[in-house]
């Protein structure tokens, strides 16, 4: 029976280093891919002009195409794959479900309620209103889920999941009812389409302030990496090693949440990024998630920048919700997945 050899330092180093390497061209490349016949080389000067670095001579419509289309789509695309791989990450390891991914709290069905909500209300108009709809009602969501588990006693990882289950299925009633209720098809088409999740709505503004809380998040996971591991023992374990086991799960399961209601916000609900990426980044660099976490973030902001891509490119001119893609791919590589965990016993 093989057991599984997770990468050394030396070689988690030089993985990293490529998959920033892989990061950064694929954030160039994607800008280039679409309609108008663009260069790595126009997108390089655009930016560089933008950032005070250069003077551009870009054409103004390359330089709109280039800097307030494309760019913020590939960029919010990278963050929302980042982000939705460390969140899935850290709910597989704090509940040990390995089934678990960032929308097991009803945070991505709550979101959609609330951006449902807010479209059928008329309240405000635009992005703006669908993203800030969205994120209060993914913070609701899980303002219900901690409640209700917490009401009972200690925030148990089995309570959280159930209750997780129960409220995500209630939003998602109460999105169904709403819908058919209003019946008004121009809606039901816009809703419909944002739930299975688009990259269409990614801008300056929402990456102004999806990027910074990523970064808190990740800083926050980074800093409790070797205390994540304790986890992977079961409670008592972690606890014996000095763990504070209630404490590092609610702010854990705070961080992913927040984390999550601003990429369902920015987003909607890309399925299996957050189950998929983590097993696989598992694969290479073993259950540490001081190796886990760094290549699970970058993966999933590669994976996600060129699913996003395929998505609004191969159907030109029509453009599928991502999500779709990403389950076309996740469940053959989810099965993958398991076939080599089998193998590797």
């Amino acid at each position: 029976m093989r057991t599984h050899r997770p990468v050394r330092a030396v070689g988690l180093a030089a993985l990293v280093l490529a998959l920033v390497a892989g990061l950064v061209l694929s954030v160039a490349v994607a800008v280039t891919i679409g309609p108008a016949d663009l260069t790595v080389g126009t997108v390089r000067t655009v930016v560089a002009g933008h950032l005070g670095l250069a003077n551009s001579d870009v054409p103004l419509l390359r330089d709109h195409i280039v800097w307030d289309l494309r760019l913020p789509r590939v960029l919010g695309a990278a963050t929302v794959g980042a982000g939705l791989a460390a969140a899935g990450a850290v709910m597989q390891t704090v509940t040990r479900n390995p089934l678990a991914d960032p929308y097991l709290l009803g945070v991505s069905s709550g979101a959609s309620l609330g951006a449902v909500l807010v479209v059928v209300a008329g309240i405000g108009s635009g992005v703006a209103a669908l993203t800030g709809g969205a994120f209060l009602g993914a913070l609701v969501a899980f303002l219900l889920v901690v409640g209700l588990a917490g009401r009972f006693g200690a925030l148990s990882p089995t309570r959280v999941v159930l209750t997780g289950v129960a409220v995500g299925q209630l939003c998602a009633a109460l999105t169904s009812f709403v819908i058919i209720w209003v019946a008004d098809p121009h809606a039901t088409q816009s809703i419909t389409f944002w739930l299975s999740g688009s990259m269409a709505r990614a801008d300056w503004t929402a990456l102004g302030w999806a990027v910074p809380v990523l970064v808190v998040v990740l800083a926050v996971v980074g800093w409790h990496a070797r205390t994540l591991n304790a986890f992977a023992f079961g409670e008592e374990a972690a606890a014996s090693l000095g763990v504070e086991v209630n404490r590092l799960r609610w702010l854990l399961l705070v961080g992913t949440a927040l984390l999550t209601a601003v990429l369902v916000a920015v987003s909607g609900a890309i399925g299996f990024v957050g189950l998929i990426l983590p097993h696989a980044a598992r694969l290479i660099t073993g259950p540490d998630h001081r190796r886990l976490l760094p290549v699970a973030v970058l993966a999933g902001a590669i994976f996600l920048t060129w699913v996003d891509t395929a998505a609004r490119t191969v159907f030109e001119p029509r453009e599928l919700p991502v999500g779709v893609l990403t389950a076309l791919v996740g469940v053959p590589a989810f099965f993958l997945i398991l076939r080599r965990r089998e193998v590797r016993g």
